[in-house]
């Protein structure tokens, strides 16, 4: 068994060789699997990389893996995509069930340590179903806070600044409500391309490329299973199920099924509405599709920070800054230092005793998940 540490790895480019690699033996028992890529248009060598095997008898179940939408939380879906490899498929039938593992949707992202694209968007806002506009009119509760999540020019101060930055969200906050305020800062925006999460004026390429693949894949099985893997939000040191407001089946009752503590669906009662969720475009998809064919889908959502007032406060600024950075730079090395720092401890956490459980938490979850979809 493989190490905690020796899971999680230190670049894109080894994890996706790690990736690679992991054909050979999946071939030993899925003959026919196979390693395909995307290439991402620029200078750089970025791919979104998969391996399908097919099963060797009948196209009874399909497994679908994926990491990396928000890039810079690959380096997470990495080590629970290793934790799946070497723990769960070779419990998996292989003449009955196929796979369908993608390692990194936004490999951009991963690369240089950033949640967006190259363009800045969040390609977990960008899934818009077919026929939905890229509204820049939506969410114009969005455009009052913009000013504070999106300010221009060098950060000049980290401490001083967030004593500031969290006077005036409280105060947007008290102004909005407490809901309200979370739904229009999260839910995605389509007006101000260097803003946070913003969701694109068109479907990315990499979310072309995914759609493709995921539209060639839907047809084939007969049951179908979908796993995402995400971090930053929710209880420090604690993974939830997140699963589709489309989902059928009730959150407790999924909690039951699976033996898993934590699951919930993306609806503003429950985790948080999201316009142009990667998930929820799936099940649209799925629904589509395969004519009432069993489904299920969900992203494992590894908190960091936490829940609380303060912990939100300061993740929101945290991914105010980053930004900031991004786009306007620091009035010193050694503040963008800090800010990185501060970015990777939210999405990309290297506390020993963090991955130790999110890896526990994967265990379980898995198990649970595969034990009653009927795939162990």
């Amino acid at each position: 068994m493989e190490a905690t540490s020796d899971l999680f790895p230190a670049t894109y480019e080894a994890s996706r060789s790690r990736f690679r690699a992991a054909l050979a033996p999946l071939r030993l028992r899925w003959p026919e699997a196979r390693l395909g890529f995307h290439r991402l248009q620029g200078g750089e060598d970025l791919t979104i990389d998969w391996i399908e095997a097919r099963p060797t008898a009948s196209t009874d179940r399909l497994l679908l893996f994926t990491t990396g939408e928000h890039g810079i939380e690959g380096y997470t879906g990495s080590a629970v995509l290793q934790l799946v490899l070497s723990t769960y498929l070779p419990t998996l039938d292989p003449t009955r069930t196929g796979l369908f593992l993608v390692h990194a949707i936004n490999p951009w992202g991963m690369k240089h340590r950033r949640r967006t694209n190259a363009e800045n968007v969040d390609l977990n806002r960008n899934f818009l179903s077919p026929g939905s506009l890229f509204d820049a009119s939506g969410n114009p509760s969005y455009a009052k806070l913009h000013p504070l999540l999106n300010p221009t020019g060098p950060v000049r101060s980290f401490t001083r600044g967030r004593m500031s930055f969290s006077a005036r969200l409280l105060r947007e906050a008290a102004r909005l409500g407490p809901a309200r305020f979370r739904e229009s800062a999260l839910i995605g925006q389509y007006r101000f391309p260097q803003g946070i999460y913003y969701g694109g004026d068109r479907l990315q390429e990499e979310a072309r490329a995914l759609t493709a693949l995921l539209e060639a894949q839907l047809p084939l099985y007969e049951r179908m299973l979908h796993l995402d893997v995400h971090t930053g939000y929710g209880p420090p040191r604690s993974m939830m199920v997140v699963t589709s407001a489309l989902e059928a089946r009730a959150s407790q009752d999924l909690e039951r099924v699976f033996a898993y503590p934590s699951v919930v669906k993306a609806t503003s009662t429950e985790f948080y509405r999201i316009q142009g969720d990667m998930i929820d475009y799936v099940y649209a998809l799925a629904r589509e599709r395969r004519a009432g064919r069993p489904f299920f889908a969900a992203s494992f959502e590894y908190g960091t920070l936490g829940e609380s007032l303060g912990a939100m406060l300061r993740s929101l600024h945290i991914m105010v800054l980053e930004n900031q950075l991004y786009h306007f730079g620091a009035a010193s090395s050694a503040l963008g230092d800090r800010i990185r720092r501060e970015f990777d401890a939210l999405f990309a956490p290297k506390d020993p005793a963090w991955r130790a459980q999110a890896l526990e938490s994967a265990r379980g979850a898995v198990k649970g998940i595969l034990t009653a979809e009927g795939y162990l």
